[in-house]
């Protein structure tokens, strides 16, 4: 009876080691592990320009080589085991898989679904979708008329880089794509690209990590008529303080306070269509972009007529100094050197943009 009790024991602590082997780095191709990571977009459905994040559902596949589940020569045509759910989840934890985490995913994880696909050669494939919000890097240097990058970044941080590293090849690049029935509002879905780097750990290690870009292109219609064209529209106030005005033998006919009144109207404008846009689109009051260039200019547009009015219709700066005719000439270079100046910096700044 106590051998057997023996025996028993024996048997169960090499069961132990068995499976505690199993689930250990598969080294028998030596290190680091090479594992190619896909991620496809399977739906898109929300992008939050102001928090720089987006909400959708990717698939995430793994795939990788452990030779320990290889089967008996006579199964090598067999066809791979195919596991999911409640019996994926099992398999997972008894043999190795890559212990991967989605480094920019918005609070918490939502449950997983998983499936593994076990070949007689010791493959191993991984499917993985994954629902939730997700980080992603924004930029208004274009806006509205740049693409944006809608990202889902891999991390590999339960093995360091000299354990396991992330790769792709070119059937990874065909996998990571947006699906056909992806879609976003007021955007055009178009490829993915694939690009690995690795992230700092403890102590001077570093991780594998794998960023997924969904390439968007905004459709800058609604943002032109919203935006542009109230902008461009603005422009004009200041201008009109100066093109009312008119001159007659040197002396100027309309009083300084009622263009002034203009101005002082047009100042008032801007800065209300400034609060509005930075109220819907808040990611723009901090950085360089199109539209705060076009504000800028708006500024500086309403400035170049205040002092127009001031030192040359009220105060007759010119005149002073160089007489009536010469203050006459000056003023009528000023009728169209100054929309010239700004309409054209107005052009340079919209064609910046789209280049």
């Amino acid at each position: 009876m106590r051998t057997l009790l023996f025996a028993l024991a024996a048997w169960l602590l090499a069961l132990a080691g068995q499976a505690a082997a199993d689930a250990s780095l598969p080294m028998d191709k030596g290190l680091p592990v090479r594992v190619k990571a896909a991620i496809g977009y399977v739906g898109v459905s929300g992008f939050d320009e102001n928090a720089a994040s987006f909400k959708g559902v990717v698939d995430i596949r793994l795939r990788w080589e452990d030779l320990r589940l290889r089967r008996p020569a006579a199964e090598a045509n067999d066809p791979p085991r195919v596991l999911r759910g409640d019996e994926a989840l099992a398999e997972a934890k008894r043999i190795w898989v890559p212990d991967t985490t989605i480094a920019n995913q918005v609070a918490e994880a939502a449950p997983a679904e998983i499936g593994l696909r076990i070949f007689p050669d010791g493959r191993v494939e991984m499917l993985k979708r994954v629902s939730g919000e997700f980080s992603t890097d924004y930029d208004v240097s274009r806006f509205p008329f740049g693409k944006q990058q809608l990202q889902v970044r891999l991390a590999l941080r339960a093995e360091t880089a000299n354990q396991a590293t992330l790769a792709f090849d070119q059937d990874d690049l065909d996998f990571s794509r947006p699906s056909a029935e992806a879609r976003l509002d007021g955007w055009t879905l178009r490829f993915v690209n694939l690009a690995v780097s690795a992230e700092p750990g403890w102590y001077g290690a570093a991780h594998a990590t794998m960023t997924a870009s969904l390439e968007a292109v905004r459709h800058p219609g609604p943002v032109i008529a919203s935006i542009f064209i109230p902008l461009l529209a603005s422009l004009l106030i200041p201008l009109l303080a100066v093109w009312l005005n008119r001159v007659e033998d040197g002396a100027f006919q309309i009083e300084t306070f009622e263009l002034v009144n203009i101005i002082i109207g047009g100042l008032f404008a801007v800065i209300a269509l400034n609060f509005t846009v930075n109220s819907v689109y808040e990611v723009l009051e901090s950085g360089d972009n199109p539209i705060n260039r076009l504000f800028a200019l708006n500024y500086v547009t309403l400035a170049i007529s205040l002092a127009v009015n001031v030192l040359l219709f009220r105060f007759g700066v010119v005149e002073r100094a160089f007489g009536a005719y010469v203050q006459e000439q000056f003023y009528l270079f000023l009728v169209w050197a100054i929309p010239l100046l700004v309409f054209t910096t107005a052009a340079s700044i919209i064609l910046v943009a789209l280049a």
